[in-house]
């Protein structure tokens, strides 16, 4: 073996068994991490390296990884998962699942990638695993499947699709039919909900006219499937919509499963707004009804989670983006977002710190003049308060 391979691994042991830390900024909302709980070190050196010293006598990287990133999450007997994406130096993403006894620190990736059943040869990239312990029994992994559009002659034209995997045990994966979609051409950020509705399936969708532009989508969609392996949806009701001089007004997507909490199903999406300088995702809440989960009964106003000093560094600046998130029994709840493509990170936070910000936060009144009016309104009482 290559000396610089023990030099190597030593600092690849020391990384993924360095303590986290809470950042000390605060606002009550949920608890930052100081270092990120995966990125493209944690990945194992048999992974990039040719070891045999034979073969690769200058101890070279044959197949490097640029970025791990958005990444599905789950707990399974008191162990933590991440299935995250990589994306190697040739672009193309593929998955990994990460394991820890500690949703914040010590994350471990499993010696192999996942291999998923390869049932179509023109599928060129698959990314975005969102991750829903569903009541039938099976675990399903619902990811963007990407091939190239063959009707165009620019060579970054693709189509977007959901792709849709079953498994029991995140090792064994049954790849299923992609969703299909009658009223939308293309989709990419969907998710599976956890429990049946009225006996059916529910998808949460983002209708898309093309592979980067929504055209006609107007939000995030709710559809409906009785059989989930040969899964179509019909039409696509409309929940959280987009809005003019919003987070929203670009595009927003469904982010993590939503949580089911005693007031309504809690929901961790993303909202796309543009800059001078590019787009910026963001991270926000709303709540859908527990009996009804296509109508929305509350939305804070403005972002939950926004880039902020590294963070806005990377591939692709300015962004956070959310696809996992792990809500325990205790109450206890882990958000994983990566940062501008590049890397992955936890927030915690609570069940009902996530209830208290969801349901008295107050709503966007979507004009200045309201806007300060709302503002004055909460430094009038505070005032008044202070006063006593």
């Amino acid at each position: 073996m290559h000396s610089k391979y023990y030099i190597e691994q030593e600092k690849h042991q020391q990384l993924i068994h360095q303590e986290n830390e809470k950042d000390k900024e605060y606002n009550g909302w949920y608890d930052r991490y100081v270092n990120p709980v995966l990125t493209k070190e944690h990945i194992p050196l048999f992974w990039k390296y040719d070891l045999n010293e034979k073969t690769n006598p200058y101890f070279m990287e044959r197949l490097g990884v640029n970025a791990v990133f958005n990444a599905g999450a789950i707990e399974l007997n008191g162990t933590y998962y991440l299935v995250a994406r990589i994306e190697g130096n040739d672009r193309k993403s593929f998955f990994g699942v990460a394991q820890s006894d500690n949703p914040v620190e010590g994350f471990h990736f499993w010696d192999y990638p996942v291999e998923l059943p390869d049932t179509d040869s023109s599928e060129t990239n698959v990314y975005d695993m969102r991750l829903t312990k569903h009541e039938d029994g099976y675990i399903y992994g619902v990811f963007c499947s990407e091939s190239k559009d063959t009707e165009s002659t620019d060579l970054s034209a693709a189509v977007a699709e959901a792709g849709i995997v079953r498994t029991k045990d995140l090792k064994t994966w049954e790849r299923l039919k992609n969703l299909t979609t009658v009223q939308s051409p293309q989709q990419r950020n969907v998710a599976l909900h956890p429990e049946f509705v009225n006996g059916k399936y529910m998808f949460y969708t983002r209708p898309m006219d093309g592979f980067i532009d929504t055209g006609s989508g107007g939000g995030i969609g709710v559809g409906f499937c009785e059989d989930i392996t040969n899964a179509v949806i019909e039409e696509e009701i409309i929940t959280s919509r987009r809005k003019y001089h919003t987070i929203t007004e670009v595009k927003n997507g469904a982010g993590a499963i939503p949580i089911k909490t005693p007031k309504g199903f809690i929901h961790i999406a993303h909202g796309v707004r543009n800059t001078a300088a590019g787009l910026r995702y963001v991270i926000y809440i709303f709540a859908t009804d527990l009996n009804d989960p296509t109508k929305v009964i509350a939305e804070p106003s403005g972002f939950y989670i926004a880039p902020r000093g590294d963070e806005r560094v990377g591939d692709v600046s300015n962004v956070v983006f959310c696809n996992g998130a792990i809500a325990k029994e205790s109450g206890e709840v882990y958000i994983y977002y990566a940062s501008s493509d590049t890397r992955l990170h936890v927030a915690s936070t609570t069940v009902d710190r996530l209830v208290d910000y969801t349901f008295h936060t107050p709503t966007d009144p979507l004009r200045s003049a309201d806007c300060v009016r709302q503002r004055c309104d909460l430094i009038r009482t505070n005032l008044e308060l202070l006063k006593e």
